[in-house]
């Protein structure tokens, strides 16, 4: 399993901490065994059904953001400097690489369309999120970044990789819908 999804998320490997990047990986496999998601699947189910005939895929929304958060990361440090920019890049690629690991709890596949689960009914996916990153022990500050991306989060201050974050989410949310 972990092959597979070093292979969907790639960007998982810049996470320099092999304990953390690790953990990022059990929150992966434990969500892709909740409904039994195959690769297929995964690279096939829309990023959001709040769009209707959305053509990108879950795996390409999270890898977009993802690459999105490191090249802000990129430029802060190279404009204004390392010590000038408070990013932890481990939390915040974890956080790109979980904030909607939990929609693989909230969506199925119903006679080949993908819906919101009975289960996403009740709960959506910044709270499965979470809950699947502290079972697997990872940090609250990347927890942070789970809870907060959402409409769930606001109104909460916001750490400098969750609004890096936020931003990016949204900059793909609005511009590929």
């Amino acid at each position: 399993m972990t092959d597979t999804i070093l292979k969907l998320l790639p960007e998982i490997t810049e996470i320099d901490d092999v304990d953390l990047r690790n953990k990022v990986i059990a929150c992966w496999e434990e969500a892709i065994n909740f409904r039994g998601w195959t690769e297929e699947l995964l690279v096939a189910i829309p990023f959001t059904l709040l769009v209707g005939n959305l053509t990108i895929p879950f795996i390409d929304h999270v890898r977009a953001v993802c690459r999105m958060c490191i090249a802000v990361d990129d430029v802060l440090i190279e404009i204004h400097g390392p010590r000038k920019t408070p990013v932890n890049r481990d939390y915040l690629i974890a956080g790109a690489m979980l904030a909607d690991v939990g929609k693989l709890m909230e969506f199925e596949i119903i006679e080949g369309k993908s819906v919101k689960s009975e289960f996403g009914k009740h709960i959506r996916h910044p709270f499965s999120g979470v809950a699947l990153a502290y079972k697997h022990g990872i940090p609250s500050e990347v927890m942070h970044i789970i809870a907060t991306h959402s409409k769930e989060g606001q109104g909460e201050k916001l750490s400098a990789e969750s609004i890096i974050f936020h931003h990016a989410d949204f900059i793909d949310f609005d511009l590929v819908k």
